[in-house]
């Protein structure tokens, strides 16, 4: 039986304020930028490099977008790729222009493995530092680096992302900067799953052989996340493939907040010193 017509025309009401001042809260870092040249150049110098797989192929347009959000170098002109797969990182220093590279994957705390790749044919070389992110202290001196880039890392943590989180901030310069990227728990692409019912919401499910998504995130959450950490959220958006624009509509005609609905997340955090760090956020971890 409907309610009177009076509770669901409050209601209704009740929506579209809530979906208004969500919009209002994050419109100044959710704009989804646009297709410039610069990623334009990006995809082309990715594209020489001489090793391209699937994964590559399928992840072209991410990893494309995460090299033009590298910001130019600061103080020390290092920066460190979390998780790192040979992809983007050459044009760090090739491109982005980074004096000193380090890369860092999960192993044996204190190992190295070193990687190469080649970008037309001349040869780039990495020792890979190893460790545990979620459970070590990073292998670097307090402040050493300009950059810190973690992509699709923090959706396969299994107990302690906020760990992670602050071992970037020390090893980070003052007004550093953590460049994440990670699939959107809450896309247009989700949210399709959760109302059909037949698959899994989270954007990648499947088991993997090696790590799996334990936790995908909001961009919400993303945020309150890095926030927490202690830094200021510089950027905050995500990216659609523009072909769930029905559950968008749907959103809007019943009054939820449509931004942020992309697949895929990007943050960037600055750090700061003076900003509080919460060690424990209660809506990541539970209190008992």
């Amino acid at each position: 039986m409907k309610p009177p017509l009076h509770l669901r025309v409050v209601r209704a009401g009740l929506r579209r304020l809530n979906a208004y001042l969500s919009r209002h809260e994050t419109r100044r870092t959710t704009r989804e930028p646009a297709q410039s040249p610069e990623l334009v150049e990006a995809i082309d110098r990715l594209r020489t490099l001489d090793q391209q797989d699937r994964y590559f192929e399928e992840h072209l347009q991410r990893l494309a977008r995460t090299l033009t959000l590298v910001p130019e170098p600061r103080s020390t002109r290092r920066v460190l790729e979390l998780g790192c797969y040979m992809q983007i990182t050459p044009f760090l220093k090739l491109w982005r222009g980074y004096e000193e590279v380090r890369g860092a994957y999960y192993g044996a705390l204190g190992a190295k493995s070193k990687r190469m790749v080649s970008v037309s044919g001349q040869p780039f070389e990495l020792d890979i530092d190893l460790f545990d992110a979620e459970r070590d202290r990073f292998l670097y001196d307090d402040a050493y680096f300009d950059l810190v880039i973690a992509g699709e890392i923090i959706e396969h943590l299994i107990s302690d992302p906020m760990h992670l989180l602050l071992e970037c901030r020390r090893v980070l310069d003052e007004g550093g900067h953590l460049l994440i990227s990670t699939p959107n728990a809450a896309s247009l692409t989700s949210v399709a799953r959760a109302l059909h019912g037949y698959d899994n919401p989270q954007i990648y499910s499947k088991y993997s052989r090696e790590m799996p998504h334990v936790r995908e995130y909001t961009a919400h959450e993303l945020r309150k996340a890095v926030e927490s950490a202690g830094f200021e959220i510089a950027t905050l958006f995500t990216e659609t493939d523009g072909s769930k624009e029905y559950v968008e509509a749907f959103l809007e005609e019943h009054g939820y907040n449509p931004e942020l609905r992309g697949e895929q997340t990007w943050c960037i955090g600055i750090k700061r010193s003076n900003l509080p760090v919460t060690r424990y956020p209660t809506f990541l971890y539970d209190e008992s």
